[in-house]
């Protein structure tokens, strides 16, 4: 199965830690609120705390913006007490629905999916192992999705960042964005 922009995204149930407790979490219970789900590589590796924390950090941030953070693939220990679900994907069946698994290396690549309230992938990033990704372009990204969904006709392009103009996606009306660029 490929996961699409656009396609529902594939729901699952798993064992997560929340709280420091283990809870059994279905994707399906967070329809009604944005989801970022991302996929991380192994624990105790140079990039992956990185992340881990970064995320945990700006959790606020995304809760402000009704979105959780689901993120796949927790051992023991290792990264202190977080913000958000960790779930566990020891059997790799998330991450291989998700199409993150690396065969060869039989560990997730760096994926990220952003997902609607209406269960609907709305953003996919893939990363290789060796680099980390942005909190600052998910969260611009997240707000990009959630200004055009609460705002019909209206387009964000390159760049954009909350507050900035927008546009028409009609090609006649688009010329109003574009005459008000400098050059």
């Amino acid at each position: 199965m490929t996961i699409l922009v656009g396609q529902p995204a594939p729901d699952f149930t798993a064992t997560a830690v929340i709280n420091q407790e283990f809870k059994t979490l279905k994707l399906s219970d967070y329809l009604g609120q944005y989801v970022v789900l991302f996929f991380y590589p192994l624990d105790f590796t140079f990039v992956c705390p990185t992340e881990i924390i970064a995320f945990s950090h700006r959790h606020e941030e995304f809760k402000a913006l009704d979105t959780e953070i689901i993120q796949t693939d927790r051992k023991q220990g290792g990264i202190g007490d977080i913000n958000y679900p960790l779930i566990s994907d020891l059997k790799k069946e998330i991450s291989s629905t998700y199409n993150v698994l690396e065969p060869s290396a039989g560990v997730a690549l760096r994926g990220l999916f952003i997902i609607d309230r209406s269960g609907i992938v709305q953003h996919i990033t893939i990363n290789n192992l060796s680099f980390g990704r942005s909190v600052d372009e998910t969260i611009r990204v997240l707000k990009a999705i959630q200004y055009v969904q609460s705002h019909d006709n209206e387009v964000c392009p390159v760049d954009w960042q909350e507050g900035n103009k927008t546009m028409s996606p009609d090609p006649l009306q688009s010329k109003i964005y574009f005459a008000s660029l400098e050059e």
